[in-house]
């Protein structure tokens, strides 16, 4: 009859122990997703800003500069629509050790532009992707002038040149 009374105990801890351990390797997932959210979160944060500046016509005395003599469409103000933001996982990048993730972004242009002046549309858009994505995950200091690539805990954000619809 004594032999009973310690069992209830032992089976407790034992319990307790594969709760401890399921909520350890759940936090790990958890923290994994939580960290593609809010890159998504900053990446339409990004092209939204990306667009505002873009399509509003402010520009740097450089950039205008070039687009003064070869892209004279984008010196007036114009409107973008974004279709879809998505992101896609390729793999563990070599050089960092950590999963690579490239935003793409889909989007279509109020008018007909040359190749060139939406590849520049284009560009400043995934700038102003990669600068939100550095901001929010607190790593632009670990990144270049244009933000490529962006690194968080576990993962490194690069984009792929805007698909227009």
């Amino acid at each position: 009859m004594m032999e009973n009374k310690g069992q209830i105990s032992g089976e407790y801890l034992l319990l307790v122990g594969v709760l401890i351990i399921i909520l350890m390797v759940s936090a790990v997932f958890i923290a994994g997703e939580n960290e593609l959210n809010v890159a998504m979160s900053a990446a339409r944060s990004g092209v939204t800003e990306g667009i505002g500046v873009s399509s509003a016509a402010m520009y740097s005395i450089d950039s205008y500069n070039d687009y003064s003599t070869s892209k004279s469409n984008l010196l007036h103000p114009y409107s973008i629509d974004i279709v879809n933001i998505s992101y896609s996982e390729l793999g563990v990048d070599n050089n960092y050790g950590k999963k690579k993730i490239q935003f793409n972004v889909y989007a279509k242009a109020s008018e007909k532009y040359s190749k060139s002046e939406l590849d520049s549309i284009g560009d400043r858009i995934n700038y102003n992707l990669r600068k939100s994505l550095a901001i929010s995950f607190n790593s632009t200091s670990s990144t270049n002038n244009l933000y490529n690539p962006v690194f968080s805990q576990h993962y490194v954000f690069t984009t792929a040149n805007i698909k227009w619809v």
